[in-house]
């Protein structure tokens, strides 16, 4: 008889009897190799399933892929006291498939699915099978594969999988069998939709009214005009709908109702000037809202406005009802607010985007930031009560399971509660001789991270004040909107580590600032605001865009990052918004992009 061990690397599959099991087994090659391992150990070898298990995790949680594949190996085997094999067989196959062993990673989740057809957390392993299914752009096994998950909570994330992986299909024959197979799949008939809009000539134009008479949807807003993205002007008219009030201007030098509509239109108009110097010709149409609905009545019915090749406008939502419904119509873009993150700003309204990453695209960067910085993946989230806050917090949390960070706690706060920050972080329990705590019920260094998803000070105060008192090594991620407040000592953002989202940062030691600085002085008289620097950066990359794309520059922006004068540009991700978030951080008492390992 042959010694066990000459049979470990074996190609050969092995059979499996499992006690107490109806079903016998074909396993992989790699429980071949464990299973023999085990075995020349001896029968007698006893072992201690849960501490084992424990440290297994422990490895997968730090990010210690190679490691805990290893340490789950010897788990994935059937013993009747071992309650963890599905588990580590799951853990395995996705620890591969974060180190990027994508063809062990599925084979491993395919081969756990045939062993255990009955494991209750087969939802969340579909999950994973159909991200490697659709980015290996195996579309039909993928939307196949997600119909069998029926968790409601992976509802969404599927659907964002779905969204991402039909941004990669530009063949409409493809979508047609897809649709053919999925015919209630909303994300595979509108990515049909909008590939049928695109061709030149339109040869399945039934196949748009079945689609769009389907779901409700007008045909329209999905087809561009023939000319569509080549249209090029010698001069593009760009509406400027906004609330400059200026039926309240007067010459006294105070700030006006208005001031931040006037900061960024003086920055718009400085862009306009240099954009001139490059050969692109913008002219600037200004309209005066008033912030007052029937001033904007008033405005959608002016013949020019439809002359436009951009509306930028109203700035606020409640004035922008009939400013989308003249853009949809007319298939005009338009930027509702250049300085919102706010993604119902967009509405319904192809033609309509962000400038801003939403908030959103905020949580998701900042998830993966922290993935690539922190080595202890357990991490806390906070967020507040405000719509963009819940949007935030809950962009991050999906993120986190996708890149491998482990959330160990979430908390809504609010004014009332924002106490609870405190007692989470630094309730201590244990002292040194000068009454100062050395030790927390939280354990020092347990968390690698916190993503605070707010600007209420009342928040992120107490979050600062709490990590400065640990002492220990968390990363906490932050907006830039907290630099604009008080509420903190700067110096304190660097003494414990605080990275800011910051999509508007400028480094104002580079010589583009310097000259933007210099010009809008020598214009105004006064340095440049926020508001002027936010109004200067958005028309100089609009003015670009419309250079090198024409009218309608989404199809060139969602393919190709358009580089800022100020800031790090723009790319238009799948949300209709910026998809490019850079981050900062105080190094030396100044703000410094932080820069991914």
């Amino acid at each position: 008889m042959r010694n066990p061990m000459q049979l470990v690397g074996s190609e050969s599959l092995l059979r499996m009897e499992c006690i107490n099991r109806s079903l016998t087994k074909v396993v992989l090659p790699f429980f071949v190799a464990i299973t023999f391992v085990a075995l020349a150990h001896g029968v007698g070898f006893a072992q201690d399933f849960k501490k084992q298990y424990r440290q297994a995790k422990d490895l997968f949680n730090a990010g210690n892929y190679s490691a805990a594949m290893d340490a789950f190996q010897p788990l994935m085997i059937y013993d009747k006291n071992n309650p963890y094999p599905e588990y580590s067989s799951f853990y395995y196959a996705l620890s591969a498939q974060r180190l990027g062993f994508t063809m062990l990673a599925k084979q491993s989740f395919l081969q756990t699915k045939k062993i255990y057809p009955k494991w209750d957390q087969l939802d969340e392993l579909n999950y994973w099978l159909v991200k490697i299914y659709l980015e290996q752009r195996e579309y039909f096994h993928g939307w196949q594969l997600a119909k069998e998950i029926k968790n409601p909570t992976f509802r969404l994330e599927i659907d964002v999988l779905k969204r991402e992986a039909l941004l990669r299909v530009d063949d409409v024959e493809t979508l047609k069998m897809l649709r053919e197979e999925n015919p209630q799949d909303v994300e595979v008939a509108f990515a049909l939709a909008k590939s049928i809009g695109k061709q030149v000539p339109m040869t399945d134009v039934n196949l748009l009214d079945s689609v769009a008479q389907q779901f409700g949807w007008n045909k329209t807003d999905f087809i561009r005009s023939t000319a569509g993205s080549s249209v090029f002007k010698e001069k593009y008219r760009i509406a400027l709908v906004l609330p400059f009030r200026t039926s309240s201007l007067d010459p006294s030098p105070g700030k006006k109702k208005s001031q931040f509509a006037l900061e960024m239109y003086q920055g718009m108009k400085l862009a306009a000037d240099s954009l001139k110097l490059e050969g692109v010709n913008l002219d600037l149409l200004a309209y005066d809202t008033d912030h007052d609905p029937d001033e904007i009545k008033k405005l959608v019915k002016e013949e020019e406005l439809k002359n436009a090749d951009l509306i930028v406008g109203p700035l606020f939502q409640e004035d922008a009802v009939l400013v989308h419904e003249f853009s949809k119509t007319n298939k005009i873009n338009l930027f509702v607010n250049p300085l919102s993150s706010n993604i119902d700003m967009i509405g319904k309204n192809p033609y309509s985007f962000l400038f801003q990453p939403s908030h959103s695209t905020i949580g998701e960067k900042s998830a993966e930031l922290l993935a690539a910085k922190v080595n202890n993946k357990n991490c806390i989230v906070f967020f507040g009560e405000s719509a963009k806050d819940s949007a935030m917090a809950a962009s991050f949390r999906q993120t986190a399971k996708k890149v491998g960070l482990k959330i160990v706690k979430s908390e809504q706060v609010n004014s009332e509660t924002s106490a609870d920050i405190l007692a989470i972080l630094t309730t201590a329990t244990k002292y040194d001789e000068w009454k100062n705590p050395k030790q927390f019920k939280l354990k020092l260094d347990s968390i690698g991270s916190i993503f605070v998803a707010s600007d209420d000070p009342l928040i992120y105060t107490k979050v600062i004040n709490s990590v400065e008192t640990r002492g220990d090594s968390i990363l906490v991620v932050g907006h830039e909107n907290w630099l604009d407040d008080n509420s903190v000592d700067l110096s304190k953002f660097e003494k414990i580590k605080v990275a800011f989202a910051a999509p508007n940062f400028s480094a104002i030691e580079s010589k583009s600032y310097q000259v933007f600085r210099k010009k809008f002085l020598q214009r105004h008289g006064v340095l440049p605001g926020s508001y002027a620097q936010k109004g200067f950066e958005f028309m100089m990359v609009i003015g670009h865009s419309l250079k090198q794309y024409g009218v309608y520059f989404q199809e060139g922006l969602s393919k190709e990052r358009m580089p800022g004068i100020l800031t790090s540009g723009y790319q238009m991700g799948s949300l209709h918004d910026n998809n490019i978030v850079p981050f900062v951080s105080f190094k030396g008492g100044r703000l410094e992009p932080v820069s991914k390992p």
